[in-house]
């Protein structure tokens, strides 16, 4: 693996003026769980880019640009805050609603277990120009050295993303429960796979 060099900084350290850029991360990464909204990224780029809190995300810079993005978050932290107009005016009403109510369901509640203290990451993603260059690496590396936290939880990743999987176990995460999916053909992956790291210091 050749690495490069990568600065992680925090959204809205970056500003408004990043918001498109990481919005644009974001959606091509995970277009895949966004086909029933659109498959059009730049549609969907529209759609969510006003709903991401960039406070919540940290964002791998290289020569400037984003290249990979992570989120955390603790207790009942949120991570978007989406107004069902701006979706439906570039999702349309169907679809638009659609996308309002699974973003609000399944995105907008805390996980089991979460507790202020306990930090959970999320939506770990590279561009794919960038990947196998350490980008997820250095960001997971800048979350584990931040103060304040002691024990971190990556929750639901599919079975099937070896690479993430064994990026996490590399770097000391611990498998602590497994869920398996319904129609597990239909989605491609039979589990979802939530691990734990617990740093040895008490104190960071």
């Amino acid at each position: 693996m050749v690495e490069t060099m990568v600065v992680v900084e925090r959204g809205d350290a970056l500003g408004e003026p990043y918001r498109r850029r990481i919005t644009e991360v974001y959606v091509r990464s995970f277009a895949e769980d966004f086909v029933a909204f659109s498959r059009d990224t730049d549609k969907l780029a529209d759609a969510f880019e006003h709903m991401l809190l960039l406070d919540r995300f940290y964002v791998a810079l290289v020569d400037g640009e984003p290249a990979g993005l992570a989120s955390l978050t603790e207790g009942d932290q949120m991570l978007f805050a989406p107004r069902w107009p701006e979706i439906r005016r570039h999702l349309g009403p169907v679809r638009g609603l659609l996308g309002y109510v699974v973003i609000r369901r399944w995105f907008m509640s805390a996980s089991a277990g979460a507790r202020p203290g306990l930090a959970e990451i999320g939506f770990v993603a590279t561009e794919p120009a960038h990947q196998g260059r350490g980008v997820a690496t250095a960001l997971l590396r800048h979350l584990l050295a931040l103060p304040g936290y002691r024990e971190y939880v990556l929750e639901d990743i599919k079975d099937t993303n070896a690479p993430a999987l064994g990026l996490y176990a590399k770097l000391g995460f611990t498998v602590y429960k497994r869920r398996k999916v319904r129609f597990a053909r239909r989605a491609g992956f039979t589990e979802l796979v939530s691990m734990r790291l617990v740093q040895g210091s008490p104190t960071r």
